[in-house]
């Protein structure tokens, strides 16, 4: 056991920030830290179990982003492809009306233009909220948003990796989850990680934030941060056959499926991208385009580590990481040999708040080499 990532997680417990937890960390390949605590389920007294399905949200981005690597490498696409040539229908243009190239590359690093706001359309989703549209339904309509740049010319988080995971549908011939199965999650043996849920008894009930304690989510949960922006999830959308395949956030998994991926990543691959293409990914694919985040950059499957100080963080550069907001966070540190995964059933707090990243700190408290 780690005396410091264990007082953190008992701290959150105990001061109801965080409903329940799974924290994993490896070193070296090594599992040196598992843990789950707290309640899988409050209300009926069910503690968390070590193998919990948790809805991933942007967790599902790197599991996409690696299937669309692992495609490029057996030259199935190239990530200079523009996506209309996959998906004729997504054209979006510039605020004075040209039509823009947006590539596959400008998807997987965010710098394509588009948003996850999109108020002038309420029927647009964003991979969180339930809906019946499919794909081509869903990014019409996002398609007649205007962008907010030229692709490549600027950074914003956004939809992008919806529209990537509809690009390789189509270029699979199936849905997407055949395309991450086929290409990622099946080699790599994570079988509780898709768009389906393995086990419908393991699946963690989601909590929002709230005083004096987390709330458990309604079917349809609003949550407004401290700086004002809205989130609505919607728990129940994972049972809906009828809601595209969000390659943004419309996953379930597993702490150890995540953690097998990233180990994988760490080592070259995996057997499912090759070790160059894993670099790549890895290593900033933005240049200096402003971002908010200080002391970060952005690669293909995350955020990267550029200058700790400036960042706030233990982690060495070239360290990449993200998270997702049902109440996730991430790490692979591949100078220190470290992966993280932590998991939780709390949002927004699980991701945004101060437990991922004093998780992180103890996490390198205890086991950073040397």
């Amino acid at each position: 056991m780690s005396n410091s990532v264990d007082r953190v997680i008992d701290d959150a417990i105990s001061n109801k920030s965080i409903v329940g937890a799974e924290i994993i960390a490896s070193r070296g390949g090594e599992i040196v830290y598992r843990r789950a605590a707290g309640h899988f389920d409050r209300e009926a007294g069910i503690e968390m179990p070590q193998d919990a399905i948790y809805r991933l949200a942007s967790v599902t981005k790197p599991i996409v982003a690696t299937t669309a690597l692992a495609m490029a490498d057996q030259g199935l696409l190239k990530l200079s492809d523009r996506v209309d040539r996959y998906l004729p229908y997504f054209q979006p243009r510039l605020p004075d009306g040209s039509l823009a190239g947006i590539t596959l590359s400008h998807l997987l690093n965010h710098t394509a233009g588009l948003s996850y706001g999109y108020p002038d359309d309420t029927t647009i989703t964003t991979g969180m909220q339930d809906t019946n549209l499919g794909h081509e339904e869903n990014l019409t309509r996002i398609a007649r948003q205007p962008l907010l740049f030229a692709p490549g010319t600027g950074w914003n988080y956004s939809v992008a990796i919806d529209v990537l995971g509809a690009a390789l549908a189509a270029i699979h011939g199936g849905t997407l989850g055949e395309a991450a199965e086929t290409h990622v999650t099946g080699p790599l043996g994570m079988r509780d990680t898709g768009f389906g849920v393995s086990d419908p008894a393991r699946l963690a009930p989601a909590y929002a934030d709230g005083s004096p304690e987390p709330v458990r989510m309604a079917d349809h949960q609003t949550i407004v941060n401290e700086h004002g922006e809205t989130t609505i999830f919607s728990p129940v959308r994972v049972w809906n056959p009828k809601a595209f395949q969000s390659g943004g956030a419309g996953m379930v998994g597993t702490a150890v499926d995540i953690l097998t991926l990233l180990e994988a990543l760490r080592t070259g691959g995996g057997g499912v991208v090759s070790a160059d293409t894993v670099a790549a990914a890895m290593r900033n694919q933005v240049g200096s385009l402003p971002r908010e985040d200080a002391g970060l950059r952005f690669g293909y499957l995350g955020a990267v580590v550029d200058d700790p100080a400036a960042a706030n963080t233990p982690e060495a550069p070239g360290t990449v990481n993200w998270g997702g907001v049902y109440g996730h966070s991430w790490l692979v540190d591949p100078t220190n040999e470290l992966v993280m995964v932590s998991m939780s059933n709390t949002a927004q707090e699980g991701c945004l708040g101060m437990f991922p990243r004093n998780v992180r700190n103890a996490i390198y408290a205890d086991f950073r080499p040397g």
